[in-house]
């Protein structure tokens, strides 16, 4: 099952990047040609047109910003519509008068625009002091023709009902009626001037031309008379222009945000087809590339499968001769009653308790993690399947349905012997945890040396020996464990392989000695000095006992021939508690060499007497191996451990 969808991650993965590529070479042509439609233009030979100004009817309203279109007029002349920035004294408001200005020519750098004429659709708003108006983008730099007007009102009534002539001023019709007249006066004129008693001064306006009052058009290029320079302080782009750079509107960017890019080159310079035609040949090739990593993975994915159920198939044929049950999965879920009694979950999967059709309990653990194809659960099947002893687990049958995975056993009662050493209480009498320990490692000398094949076990733990209804223990969980022939001196293995606390040394650093059969040994040791008190359980009595290493504080309590924290009753469970700790300091010496087998392990644990000290495995000035003194113990000489067997 993990096979299987790590192919299909990784076909999802290249097909999401196949289209993530086609995405991205659509944004990027969407990109290419919006900036093609925002290329600068111009009307005839006009002024050119790029941002801030847009050119309507040529281009899309995103090339320009707010308030800055221009137009081409029938001759095409360059337009824009705007409203003109008129500001009367009174009370200082702006006129909204909407004129046409022919634009003779644009600044970006100085942000300045210069018009040559100006068409007023009608002359000055009438009612002036009322008017309100929202602020014009432009402002006024100059106007040739004047710098401001000043505005009177003239009573005809005081004037014999004549129209008033000066040579000064000029009448303004649209904003005159028959009872008054209204004059406008260039503001370089004194009023002294303008001496006319039947008139009064209305208000002043500044730097308009001449065209807003007369309603005119005003057109003589140069003639300086209507000549109007207007400048703009928003959007700010003359330091993208001092740069050699044009600007434009952000990219996805929020309040009409600006930024600077190159100078776009204009279609037909050659350029742009060339980048188009290698961007086109770019995408091709990646498209080709990820369409042959596409079919490399799926064809790379189903030949790895196929090989993997071959070996896997060729393995369950071979391991018909043992003669172990094959369940399917719906006989897996009729044994658990559709998995309704959980014993334990782990890292593995999960455990539940079952029956088969002759009334027999089983334990059945459902695989759903498991590497390549299914080592471990070879591993187990294939290495259990070879054993029948009483100390060991008995492996009943197993499921290999599709990917689905699962081992049956027999059922053991009393759980596992974590349980009885992690509960702070002592549970089992100590006669009991000797038997136990006994029946361990008779367990272990079985998979050592009574099978035609050495197995080595890697994981032995208080979590991984069960016990049955009379508290018997079994060695249970063979997923790590490793098969080699007896004759064979050294274990391969890529990785450590156990549990932290009870891995061996060797296994992390080759300097102390090959991997062995001497791991277990080590393993087994850590256990003994579990069961006498456990870590978990420790109190070495001083500050500082957080900083002390138990199997240390252990060594050093027995070569003091001090008394332990532990509560023991009885002096024969005193010799049996420091008979269990001495071997316990054999089995977990650093170097392998150093450690007994299994079968003098049994016999120092069915010997009537202690067995003698180790060394310290925990001294400073310890270097090499040790002196031999280990040669006591039958069958296991330093010669012997130096040659090593698997």
């Amino acid at each position: 099952m993990l096979k299987r969808r790590s192919g299909s991650v990784g076909k999802a993965m290249a097909m999401l990047l196949f289209g993530f590529i086609c995405f991205s070479f659509l944004a990027d042509a969407g990109i290419v040609a919006a900036q093609d439609e925002c290329l600068p233009t111009r009307c005839g030979n006009g002024t050119e047109i790029r941002f801030p100004f847009w050119l309507k009817g040529h281009q899309p309203d995103r090339c320009g910003y707010p308030g800055f279109e221009l137009t081409c007029s029938p001759s095409n002349a360059t337009e824009m519509e705007l409203q003109y920035p008129i500001t009367a004294s009174t009370n200082n408001i702006v006129i909204p008068l909407r004129v046409r200005l022919g634009i003779y020519e644009i600044d970006y750098k100085s942000q300045v625009l210069t018009s040559d004429r100006i068409t007023v659709p009608e002359c000055l708003p009438r009612q002036v002091p009322e008017v309100n108006s929202s602020a014009s983008p432009f402002g006024v730099v100059s106007v040739f023709s004047t710098d401001g007007f000043s505005l009177f009102n003239c009573s005809t009534s005081s004037n014999n009902g004549t129209r008033i002539n000066s040579r000064i001023g000029w009448p303004l019709p649209c904003l005159s009626s028959p009872a008054f007249q209204v004059l406008y006066l260039d503001s370089f004129y004194s009023i002294s001037d303008f001496a006319q008693p039947s008139c009064v001064k209305m208000y002043n306006i500044s730097y308009v031309p001449k065209a807003v009052f007369t309603g005119q058009e005003q057109y003589e290029h140069y003639s300086h008379y209507d000549y109007v320079r207007l400048n703009w302080s928003k959007p700010s782009c003359a330091n993208c222009e001092a740069k050699g750079e044009y600007c434009r509107l952000k990219i996805n960017g929020t309040n009409d945000e600006t930024e600077c890019v190159d100078i776009p080159k204009q279609p037909g310079d050659g350029s742009s087809n060339k980048k188009a035609i290698i961007a086109g040949v770019t995408v091709a090739v990646v498209v080709v590339f990820t369409v042959l990593l596409v079919l490399s993975v799926v064809f790379i994915s189903k030949k790895r499968k196929k090989e993997q159920q071959k070996k896997f198939e060729k393995f369950l044929e071979d391991y018909k001769a043992l003669r172990s049950i094959r369940f399917s999965y719906a006989d897996i879920r009729k044994i658990t009653y559709q998995f309704k009694e959980k014993l334990g979950q782990g890292g593995y999967g999960t455990v539940y308790k079952g029956k088969i059709s002759d009334d027999t309990l089983v334990a059945v653990k459902v695989l759903s993690n498991f590497k390549g194809n299914g080592e471990e659960f070879i591993n187990e099947v294939g290495t259990i399947g070879r054993i029948h002893h009483i100390n060991v687990v008995r492996l009943v049958g197993f499921c290999a349905d599709g990917y689905r995975r699962a081992l049956v056993y027999e059922f053991l009662p009393n759980d596992s012997l974590q349980k009885f050493i992690s509960s702070g209480k002592q549970l089992i009498r100590w006669e009991m945890l000797e038997r136990i320990a006994i029946g361990i490692a008779k367990g272990l000398d079985y998979l050592h040396q009574g099978c035609n094949q050495r197995i080595l076990h890697f994981d032995i733990k208080p979590h991984n020996i069960l016990l049955d209804q009379n508290f018997s223990p079994k060695v249970a969980d063979f997923g790590l464990a490793k098969l080699c022939s007896k004759e064979q001196s050294i274990v391969f293995v890529t990785a450590a392989r156990g549990t932290i606390g009870y891995i061996s040394p060797e296994m992390f650093s080759r300097n102390y000695g090959n991997v062995s059969y001497k791991s277990d040994v080590y393993s087994f040791g850590m256990l003994l000095l579990d069961m006498i008190g456990g870590r978990k359980n420790f109190h070495a009595g001083a500050d500082d006992s957080s900083q002390i290493y138990y199997p240390e504080w252990v060594y050093n309590q027995l070569e003091k021939g001090e008394t332990f924290s532990i509560q023991i009753d009885e002096e024969k469970n005193s010799k049996i508690f420091k008979k269990l700790a001495i071997v316990g300091l054999w089995c977990i010496q650093w170097y392998p060499a150093d450690r007994p087998s299994m079968k003098a392990v049994i016999q120092m644990l069915e010997g009537e007497n202690l067995p003698i000290m180790p060394p310290n495995p925990f001294a400073s000035s310890k270097v090499g191996k040790t002196d031999g003194s280990f040669s006591t113990w039958e069958g296991d000489s330093i010669s012997e451990a130096i040659e090593g067997n698997c």
